[in-house]
């Protein structure tokens, strides 16, 4: 059976820096797979659960400042970028769209290796911190209410908005309850694939899409999202009070 789960993926048009960094990470027990383009990352991604992603800017003939806004649009793993350019505004503009990291190419592959394990070991931490809090059962009654003007409907398994009922398909409906269960912690991408997929080996990607759809049904403006946020390299959470 295909492995779903990699630690890394380096994504760089070169193809002999690609793989060489790959095969030196795996050498250290770092799980690292590699891709050579923009569409190859995105069905990767799509395909797999990722942890930390090392980017280079010049994919071919796409961007990977592209690529990065992309990726930002439905994951929220740690993003490194690795390139040759060295210029302040390609490091602002990196860092300013989603990048974690900037690293110059040529680089060390030791000192890069410290550095992915360093931020994977933040991130389990995370991770583990935010699976430690318990849980709590879905208000009572047949409406939890998420603001003034939006519930969900448990009886109708529907979003209740400015008196207007919004469908939910059925995993919508099981994700949002699962939150609004949780509301107030942080729910982890592994917790929300074990207790609402019930499928481990499903990609972070299929979570990510219908966040989506959720925060096109319940946020005002779901680019800034003030129901269903998300805390990056872990997971999404419901406050408990939203203002």
């Amino acid at each position: 059976m295909e492995d779903f789960e990699y630690r890394v993926l380096m994504i760089d048009d070169d193809e002999v820096i690609a793989q060489s960094t790959a095969e030196y990470f795996n050498m250290f027990n770092v799980k690292t797979a590699y891709v050579t383009g923009f569409d190859e990352a995105v069905s990767f991604l799509d395909a797999h659960r990722v942890s930390l992603v090392l980017l280079d800017i010049n994919l071919g003939e796409s961007s990977g400042f592209d690529l990065c806004k992309r990726i930002r649009q439905d994951y929220d793993m740690p993003v490194f970028f690795i390139s040759a350019r060295t210029s302040d505004d390609d490091v602002l503009i990196a860092l300013n769209i989603g990048g974690d990291d900037y690293i110059k190419k040529p680089y060390t592959l030791s000192i890069l290796l410290a550095k992915v394990k360093a931020a994977l070991a933040r991130y389990d931490r995370a991770v583990k911190d935010a699976e430690v809090s318990g849980k709590r059962s879905l208000p009572e009654g047949p409406a939890a209410a998420l603001t003034d003007n939006i519930s969900i409907d448990t009886n109708q398994r529907c979003i209740i908005k400015d008196g207007s009922r919004i469908p939910l398909k059925d995993m919508e409906y099981r994700l949002m309850q699962y939150l609004v269960s949780n509301r107030g912690r942080v729910v982890t991408k592994d917790e929300l694939l074990k207790n609402v997929w019930e499928d481990e080996f499903t990609g972070e990607g299929t979570i990510a899409v219908h966040i989506r759809h959720l925060r096109e049904k319940t946020e005002e403006d779901p680019k800034e999202p003030r129901i269903i946020k998300t805390i990056w390299g872990v997971g999404y959470m419901i406050d408990e009070q939203i203002h």
